[in-house]
Formats: C-alpha cells, sequence, structure tokens
C-alpha cells in the first residue's frame, strides 16, 4: 500500500528516508554523499514522484521504492 511522504511528519518522514539511505549494500557510485545528501535526494525524488514510500501491512514494514518498478 502506497503512503503519500506528505502524511507523515517530518521526523518520521526523515527517519524512512535515513533508514532507507543507510542500508547495507546501498550503492552510490564513486562521489562520498553526506547522509543529508542523501536524505535529500531521495526526498526529492519522493516529491517527483520518481520514488514512493510503501506500507506492507503483512509483515508490517515500510520501504522506498525508486524507479520504474515502483508501480
Amino acid at each position: 500500500m502506497e503512503v503519500p511522504y506528505q502524511k507523515l511528519s517530518e521526523n518520521a518522514l526523515r527517519g524512512v528516508i535515513e533508514e532507507f539511505v543507510t542500508r547495507e549494500g546501498t550503492d552510490y557510485g564513486d562521489r562520498v554523499y553526506s547522509l543529508d545528501e542523501k536524505i535529500a535526494h531521495v526526498r526529492r525524488q519522493l516529491e517527483r514522484r520518481e520514488a514512493v514510500i510503501v506500507f506492507d501491512p503483512e509483515n508490517e514494514t515500510i520501504n522506498i521504492v525508486v524507479g520504474p518498478e515502483k508501480r
């Protein structure tokens, strides 16, 4: 189930994005980005609908899905 990012509080949204960008195996290429830069990048993707937040009620997990597979 898609969760509109606007429905989350600022703290909750930052927490979801922070957990997403700090996962093991997340690849950002050759450049090293700060945590705040990574969070800002994902937030822009959410604002442009290039990414969505999804909640799985069965597993009670939340995730951010980026790219064409988001639908």
